[in-house]
This record gives structure tokens, C-alpha cells and sequence, in this order.
């Protein structure tokens, strides 16, 4: 099967503008989301590289099957090999959290060096129960009558705190049309369902010799991330907690911004 590139959003300097050994952020984004969010913690370190791609199913990559962590996977990796960084840290967000854990596995044996990195309440593991009445309930509700009604879904989805200049661009940038007259976000809504079966399989932790940072967003109820998954973790692992809801670029970006800052050097 042939590999589809992902689409891929470009933050701070040009690629021949790093000064040498300088690391370029691999950023991964959730479930139902797209690499254009990383340009709001993009704009607080105006010196830092972004790779930010939209995953399999999501804005502007192939929306084709199959959508696996696998094929993720292959496509972060081929991201990786045409900016072909000497150094990476890899950044991801839920669904992205447990894709970043996985593809530094991959990237072990490879020439790029994996700095660090940071897995922003990675969602893996999940209890398959909970997962498949989630993923039921997300294509039950999949669209809205309009912008209204999808922003005040958002709000009571986890994005209450998320500020309203965050949540105006989202909509005018990632909410579309579709056939039924209604509006979605530019999203596949199998690919969103398949994505809850992936996050449902064991849960992976980063590989040993790479500086990890896990940060928890307390006030995500039930957690994604489990005690036991903490108690694996060996010691290359710090684990930070947030007192946030789930969306932690967007509510905890001085933190977030700063692990960036720390990983670099």
C-alpha cells in the first residue's frame, strides 16, 4: 500500500534559518483536530521550528482509510524524513500524545535524535467501554445546524476556559459544510470512530533514554491517563500535573511553551 503525505503546517524559521544542532518541534494534534492549532503556542516562541501536521482523516490530509496509529505512524515518519531535522523533540496532544510515545520508538533506530519528548495528556489505554459509548455518542452528534450550535458543543466539550480569539478561529477555519446542510469540523467521522478503538488498545510508554514530560489535566474526569500507565514509566519520565480541563495547549501554554523551551536548550 502506498504511503499518502500528510499535510503539513510550517511555524517559525525557515529549515536553513536554524542555527546548527538546533531541534524542530514535531507537533501532533488530538482527535477531531488539525495542525493549524499549534500556530497560538507557535506565536510564543517565534524562534522555535513547527512541524505540524494534520493527521490521517483530518483537515487537509487524505481522509481515505486505513486510519490506524500504523498509518499515522507512516505518515509523521515520512514528515520527518523530508524535513530530515538532526534533532527532534516531539510534542503531542491526546490521540497525538499516544502517536509522539510511538513514533520515538520508531525514530530510535533512525539518524534523527529525539531530544525529548512532551505528551500533553496523552489519551491511551482506554477502558474499551468507555471508548466505544464516547466514539458512539461523537457520531450520534456529529454535526450542527451551525456555527452556534457547534461552538456552544465545544464549550461544553472541554473548551469552557479555552479563550473565545482560540475558539472564533477554530470555527472559521476548521468548521465546513457538508452534504446534509448542516456543519461539521473538517474531519472524518470514521476516522474519529477508528481513532477511539486505537486509543482503546494497551497503552505504549516512551521508549528508555529519551527525556519525557507527561502532563495530566486533573480535571479530566474520568483521567486518560491511568496510575498504572505512571507506575510503568521509567526514570527518563517526569510526569507534571495541570489543573485544567483537557485541552491543555490552549489552557496551560506558559507551561506547555516552557517544556518546549527546556527541551530545546
Amino acid at each position: 500500500m502506498a504511503r499518502m503525505t500528510l499535510f503539513t503546517h510550517t511555524f517559525g524559521p525557515a529549515r536553513n534559518d536554524l542555527p546548527a544542532g538546533t531541534p524542530t518541534v514535531l507537533a501532533i494534534h488530538g482527535l477531531t483536530g488539525h495542525g493549524n492549532r499549534w500556530r497560538f503556542l507557535a506565536a510564543d516562541l517565534p524562534e522555535v521550528r513547527f512541524l505540524a501536521p494534520d493527521l490521517r482523516g483530518h483537515g487537509q490530509s487524505p481522509w481515505t482509510p486505513p486510519w490506524s496509529f500504523d498509518t499515522n505512524l507512516d505518515g509523521l515518519e515520512d514528515v520527518v524524513a523530508t524535513e530530515n531535522p538532526s534533532e527532534l523533540v516531539i510534542v503531542g496532544h491526546s490521540f497525538g500524545g499516544a502517536l509522539a510515545m510511538r513514533l520515538a520508538h520508531r525514530l530510535a533506530s533512525s539518524a534523527v535524535r529525539v531530544r525529548a519528548v512532551i505528551a500533553l495528556d496523552p489519551a491511551q489505554g482506554l477502558d474499551p467501554q468507555r471508548a466505544l459509548e464516547v466514539a458512539t455518542l461523537g457520531l450520534e452528534h456529529w454535526d450542527y445546524a451551525d456555527a452556534d450550535a457547534a461552538r456552544s458543543a465545544k464549550r461544553a466539550e472541554g473548551w469552557a476556559l479555552v479563550p473565545d480569539h482560540i475558539l472564533d478561529y477554530e470555527i472559521a477555519t476548521h468548521l465546513v459544510p457538508n452534504a446534509a446542510g448542516r456543519v461539521q469540523w473538517r474531519v472524518s467521522a470514521p476516522a474519529a470512530a477508528t481513532a477511539w478503538s486505537e486509543m482503546a488498545r494497551p497503552a505504549v510508554t516512551p521508549p528508555a533514554g529519551i527525556p519525557t514530560t507527561i502532563v495530566v489535566a486533573d480535571r479530566v474526569d474520568p483521567p486518560f491517563i491511568s496510575e498504572q500507565f505512571i507506575a510503568d514509566c521509567g526514570p527518563d519520565v517526569t510526569v507534571l500535573h495541570a489543573d485544567c480541563e483537557h485541552m491543555v495547549p490552549f489552557l496551560e501554554p506558559e507551561l506547555v511553551a516552557g517544556l518546549i523551551r527546556k527541551a530545546i536548550g
